[in-house]
């Protein structure tokens, strides 16, 4: 008996010893890696049982090992073929804000482009659904969410027709956010002759426990048509039919040659969760506008944290004016310090976030955080409900980025993201306008009101923000 105890309590701390030993090999962050090894120190079993559960080391080595496979055996998705831009052809004017992206991504930028926005589903669906009515070679969906509803059978209805006249059809959908339907409407779809996958979808055979890990990215690629941004396919993005408690947000339609990168993305990701790469033979688009974009993918495996850096890099080169539009900011370590590096220089810098948040918890977390922005001279309004789900970047006049990420630590570590970086005057004026009109309707947090919060709402903001990396 004394020899069964033994080797049980043995077990059970080379378990958490284990877990400490790898955290503190592979966490990038040290509160992350003294989190994970105080949880598996503390809690015997279960501190373990949550980072195999929540830890993103196996999704993340295995990312890896698909990346480095997929750059010997399709060269061609490592090094797009498409109109680029080198340095020496760039407008001066950009070249300190076109920088860290170029040295980040190892991609010249894109030109020839022509990028729309598309405010709320209002605008967004039925632009997606005549593109996909019109595709006759493929049609490829990336969402984290496909949920059911009159959009959903709308889109599922459009799919169905397009597999009849002889399209590709794909739809690949995160595996935790397909959950977010209680019905299976793409059951439909694979009955009908369209392809169907999940990305990393949670299973006990094979085994698959890590749910930390998402593919967030929305794309929609029909022919030489596609679409990105911020908008799930789901009911409640259509504002007309739920003013009150609908989701307000930005999705893009882009032609020209960023069309191919956007198709070699989502083969990226359909080879990810399947595979099977396919070889990506289709045509690059012709020049369809003036935009100058590059895509800048991020995720684990990868050892650079493309995305922080990358606003980092812009926001540090801003002379003028920065607006940013984000629904959940918790922000790094660097990007407060950029903001705050960027408003006392005398950079104008505003940000707007929801009022009313989805997640309260989140809003609460954030509450802590602005003080440290509002003294360095940041501006912050909260914007009126409907929810804004909306993520947008407008720097000086000329720069955008748009795409799926948030400004917190799950899209910035996490998730699997896409965000495309576009130089375009005209598309810049109109999304700063969307912002603006966003502070026009809101109200500006101050300082004076933020000291004022009672010592328990500090208490519970504060609470929040402790765990913010997790959040």
């Amino acid at each position: 008996m004394l020899f069964l105890e033994t080797l049980i309590f043995l077990t059970v701390h080379a378990l958490s010893w284990a877990a400490i030993c790898h955290a503190l090999l592979t966490k990038r962050d040290p509160r992350s890696a003294l989190g994970w090894s105080a949880t598996s120190l503390l809690l015997p079993v279960l501190g373990p049982a949550l980072y195999m559960l929540f830890g993103i080391s196996r999704a993340e080595s295995r990312a890896q090992r698909l990346i480095r496979r997929l750059a010997a055996v399709e060269p061609e998705y490592a090094h797009p073929i498409f109109p680029r831009e080198p340095p020496e052809l760039v407008p001066a004017r950009l070249l300190k804000m076109e920088l860290p992206g170029r040295r980040l991504t190892n991609r010249h930028l894109c030109r020839g482009n022509a990028v729309i926005p598309l405010y709320n589903g209002d605008m967004a669906y039925p632009a997606m659904l005549d593109a996909v009515n019109q595709a006759k070679n493929h049609v490829y969906l990336t969402t984290y969410i496909f949920k059911s509803g009159a959009v959903c059978e709308a889109f599922a209805e459009a799919m169905r027709k397009a597999v009849s006249r002889g399209a590709d059809v794909r739809v690949l959908i995160d595996g935790i956010g397909a959950l977010y339907s209680l019905s299976r409407p793409w059951k439909h779809l694979t009955a009908q002759g369209a392809k169907v996958e999940f990305f990393l979808p949670p299973r006990l055979f094979p085994p698959n426990f890590g749910i930390n890990l998402r593919n967030h990215r929305k794309i929609l690629i029909c022919d030489d048509t596609a679409f990105t941004g911020g908008i799930n396919i789901s009911d409640n993005n259509r504002l007309q039919k739920h003013p009150h408690d609908g989701i307000q947000d930005v999705h893009f339609r882009c032609r020209g040659p960023i069309v191919h990168d956007l198709r070699r993305t989502f083969l990226l990701n359909w080879g990810f969760s399947t595979g099977k790469y396919d070889p990506l033979d289709s045509p690059v688009p012709p020049p369809a506008g003036e935009s100058r974009c590059r895509l800048v993918m991020d995720g684990p495996g990868s050892n650079v944290e493309i995305l922080n850096e990358v606003f980092c890099g812009v926001i540090s080169a801003a002379r003028r004016v920065i607006r940013i539009m984000t629904p959940y900011f918790l922000p790094s370590h660097d990007i407060m310090a950029s903001l705050r590096s960027a408003a006392r220089r005398g950079v104008e810098t505003r940000i707007v976030l929801p009022g009313k948040n989805n997640l309260p918890y989140i809003h609460w977390a954030m509450l802590r955080l602005l003080p440290a922005l509002l003294r360095a001279g940041v501006r912050v309004w909260l914007q009126p409900p409907p929810f804004a789900h909306s993520k947008l970047l407008a720097i000086d006049g000329h720069y955008c980025q748009i795409g799926s990420a948030n400004l917190d630590a799950r899209s910035l570590h996490l998730n699997f993201e896409l965000n495309m970086e576009v130089f375009d005057a005209g598309l810049h004026d109109n999304l700063a306008g969307h912002i603006d009109g966003a502070i026009a309707k809101g109200r500006e947090i101050t300082l004076k009101e933020l000291e004022r919060q009672t010592l328990p709402v500090r208490l519970r903001n504060a609470a929040c923000w402790v765990f913010s990396p997790y959040l």
